[in-house]
């Protein structure tokens, strides 16, 4: 059956690229409607659904907008809590244009959403099935890919120069299990010059080492360490996980990944919904 939450749950933080205080709230949602953010900061209370067509902008996150301009960032990390917490409906109230980063990861939305409660609604859910391998390749050759596939399953690669994250591979499926132990608690990271760049230009103002990892060449800047062993490229699985749930589904498939990004993620789903022979909604 689809599910919501049994109760609103409030998170407050800071949003990574603006800086400013954020308020968000998610209540429980009709059936059928899915999971949809409303900016009440604004006079008319826009409303954004959280699905692949509406992504506007992928640099550094995904950005959706409604037809109106309204638009709501960095929406993977919470996108991905509702999607393995398997919360179908949901009404975000946002307060700004961006989500809080709050540490980075997708943990403390997890726990407050199983704080909350998950409720049983009187309408099945569907699933997509991806029913033939489909993919998008940009154009230095980075490639990703979906497959048929009886579960959500994610096959991630990521290659640096630094010695301290170099290659790193996960494979396996999506449960709630693996996500609750090694998925969510893995923060967004970069690289120092890319800190100093990215804030020359006005973004990550509430960026800091409590809510990513910052590498300095073969140093690591955070001084508690990595928080799971291959925290890098679970972090990267954590956004595909998210950036996957606004193709407005679960999905029984295969993605394959090596060294993207949110603009392969959204890419990918575009590739996917261009054909209706390459799934099937049961």
């Amino acid at each position: 059956m689809q599910k919501t939450l049994k109760q609103s749950v409030k998170i407050e933080g800071i949003g990574l690229h603006s800086g400013c205080s954020v308020v968000m709230s998610i209540h429980p949602g009709k059936v059928n409607e899915g999971i949809i953010f409303k900016r009440v900061d604004m006079s008319e209370k826009p409303e954004v659904l959280a699905r692949y067509d509406n992504v506007k902008d992928t640099q550094n996150c995904t950005c959706i907008a409604s037809k109106e301009g309204a638009i709501v960032s960095t929406i993977e990390h919470i996108m991905a809590a509702l999607s393995v917490a398997g919360i179908n409906n949901g009404i975000i109230e946002i307060n700004n244009q961006e989500t809080p980063i709050m540490d980075g990861s997708g943990k403390i939305f997890y726990e407050k959403i199983k704080q909350a409660g998950i409720e049983e609604q009187t309408a099945e859910e569907k699933k997509l099935k991806v029913m033939k391998t489909i993919s998008f390749s940009d154009n230095k050759g980075n490639t990703i890919s979906l497959s048929p596939a009886d579960a959500f399953i994610v096959d991630f690669e990521i290659e640096f120069p630094s010695k301290i994250v170099g290659h790193q591979r996960f494979v396996g499926e999506i449960t709630p299990e693996i996500f609750e132990s090694s998925i969510a608690p893995c923060r967004t990271f970069c690289e120092k010059y890319q800190v100093d760049y990215l804030q020359s230009i006005g973004l990550i103002k509430g960026g800091s080492l409590d809510n990513a990892i910052v590498l300095d060449g073969e140093t690591l800047l955070n001084p508690e360490g990595f928080r799971v062993q291959n925290e890098c490229v679970n972090h990267k699985v954590l956004d595909a996980i998210g950036d996957m749930y606004t193709s407005g589904y679960h999905i029984l498939g295969k993605l394959q990944a090596s060294k993207t990004g949110h603009y392969h993620n959204n890419e990918l789903l575009k590739v996917l919904f261009s054909d209706p022979s390459n799934y099937k909604i049961i």
